[in-house]
């Protein structure tokens, strides 16, 4: 498969500024890969594809406030920060983006906040638009997280052309979020209400939950045409044993186990035995999951509407089978599902 398979046009007003009012009605379009069928449903109508014992794996990952504002020294310039990773937390050091790149040089010091209460020194390139920054700040390392929290907003996509509100802080976030470290939402999972979490239980569906810090990593464009030249970023990885016990018992009685998310997918697919059975992880993993590919632990899958090139569709292609998942896309644009972050939701069976 080479990257000109993965383009289409892609109207712009199909691309969600703000979530469905209520997170599990939004639309669902149902694919049964054996059929070769797509029904048009809402999100709560996922409860009636599964049954008692079978398994739906969850990223618990939570977004932290990842994008700061401050000001360069001298010139007052405004300076957007995007925290990527802690490198070092004794020493406060970051692993960031900065915007615009061209005026931030090694040495240069930032100040956040109207009273300046935090400040950064740039103490490496790392790439064109990358940095490292030292934090200085007096406070202990609770009082600097919690500053970092107090400054920061919710890193919603770049190609949400308005202002973040306060509804951001709770929607981009799914509801079972406990792991802080993401700069991005496991966004498939967006779609699950309490209301419809409980009834699952109530039904017996069992959740397994692995933990995959969203990287931005997950957006880089793929700029080769051979896909098995493209490299994806690492992203940190834990699989508990006790999430492996969960899915490798229902695989064993024959049971769905569904993955919710392109990150749950590949978190899964980075530790698998040579049984075919879910092994403990910690760690990072680069997998990059394109046509053709085995899959080993989900048989089928939740997730969003991908944009045009994007590795993430081509994950949806190695699963969904390419001419199904072309035929998908091409409904799910006439019929004018919402697509990325807080769009729609598409059920692979």
């Amino acid at each position: 498969m080479k990257l000109s398979h993965f383009q289409f046009n892609l109207p712009k007003e199909l691309l969600a500024e703000f979530p469905a009012e209520n997170r599990d009605e939004s639309r669902l379009m149902v694919i049964d890969r054996k059929k070769q069928t797509i029904e048009h449903k809402m999100f709560k109508d996922v409860i009636d594809y599964f049954d008692d014992g079978d398994v739906m794996i969850l990223n618990n990952t939570k977004v932290f406030p990842a994008r700061l504002y401050g000001n360069k020294e001298k010139t007052g310039a405004r300076i957007e920060v995007f925290l990527l990773r802690e490198l070092n937390a004794e020493q406060r050091l970051w692993d960031v983006l900065v915007d615009p790149a061209r005026k931030i040089r090694i040495g240069n010091k930032l100040y956040f906040g109207d009273d300046d209460s935090l400040v950064a020194e740039v103490i490496d390139n790392t790439t064109s638009r990358g940095r490292t920054l030292r934090f200085l700040y007096d406070g202990s390392y609770e009082e600097f997280r919690n500053k970092l929290t107090e400054l920061g907003e919710t890193p919603i996509p770049k190609y949400i052309s308005r202002e973040v509100t306060p509804e951001d802080a709770e929607r981009y976030q799914t509801i079972y979020a406990k792991e802080e470290g993401a700069v991005a939402a496991p966004t498939a999972g967006l779609h699950f209400s309490k209301h419809l979490l409980k009834k699952l239980e109530i039904k017996g569906i069992n959740f397994a939950e692995v933990t995959l810090h969203v990287g931005l990593g997950t957006f880089n464009p793929v700029e080769v045409e051979d896909l098995s030249k493209h490299k994806m970023d690492s992203e940190e990885l834990k699989i508990s044993q006790e999430a492996c016990d969960i899915v490798n018992n229902a695989k064993a009685k024959k049971k769905r186990v569904c993955a919710v998310g392109t990150t749950s997918m590949r978190a899964i697919e980075s530790s698998v035995s040579s049984q075919y059975t879910l092994n403990p992880f910690e760690g990072w993993t680069n997998k990059f999951i394109f046509p053709p590919h085995d899959f080993s632990i989900a048989d089928c899958m939740i997730t969003n509407f991908h944009t045009p090139k994007s590795t993430l569709l081509m994950m949806i292609s190695a699963f969904c089978g390419h001419d199904l998942m072309k035929r998908a896309y091409e409904e799910a644009i006439k019929e004018e599902y919402k697509f990325y972050s807080y769009g729609d939701a598409m059920l692979i069976i």
